[in-house]
C-alpha cells in the first residue's frame, strides 16, 4: 500500500506551488485523447473538468488511506463513463496525466519516494480499469 502521507504531501506542495492543476492535467489528457475534448465542448469555464480532478484527487486519497470507498468509486466511473463513450484507456491516462503534472510543478522536490509512492498508486488505479 503507497505511504499515503508521500501522496498527500505531494498533491498539496503542487496546490501552493501552482493552485489549480486543472487546465495542466487536461491539456495532457486531451494530447494523447483528443476525441475526449468533444464530450466537455459546453464546459466553456471549465468547472466541470475542475469538479472532476477534484473528485478523482479526493478518491486517490481515499484509495490511498483507509480505501472506504476508492476502489469501488474508479471501477462504477469507468462502467458510467463507457456509456458517455469514454473508453477504459482514458482513466489510465488521466491518472498519468495527474501524476505527471504533479512531478513538473514540484520540479527538484519530487523525490524518489514520490515517484515509488505515485508507480505505485498508479499501479493500483490502472489496474482497477481492466474488464472484470
Amino acid at each position: 500500500m503507497p505511504d499515503e502521507t508521500i501522496i498527500e504531501r505531494s498533491l498539496a506542495l503542487a496546490g501552493e506551488r501552482a493552485g489549480d492543476i486543472t487546465p495542466q492535467v487536461y491539456e495532457r489528457l486531451f494530447a494523447r485523447h483528443p476525441d475526449m475534448l468533444a464530450l466537455f465542448v459546453r464546459d466553456k469555464t471549465g468547472s466541470v473538468r475542475g469538479e472532476m480532478l477534484a473528485r478523482t484527487i479526493d478518491v486517490i486519497l481515499d484509495f490511498a488511506q483507509a480505501n472506504s470507498y476508492g476502489e469501488n468509486f474508479v471501477r462504477c466511473e469507468v462502467v458510467t463513463h463507457e456509456g458517455y463513450g469514454v473508453p477504459r484507456e482514458v482513466f489510465p491516462n488521466f491518472f498519468t496525466a495527474i501524476t505527471e503534472v504533479l512531478r513538473d510543478v514540484l520540479g527538484t522536490d519530487w523525490s524518489p519516494g514520490m515517484e515509488r509512492e505515485w508507480t505505485a498508486l498508479l499501479s493500483r488505479l490502472n489496474a482497477l480499469c481492466e474488464p472484470a
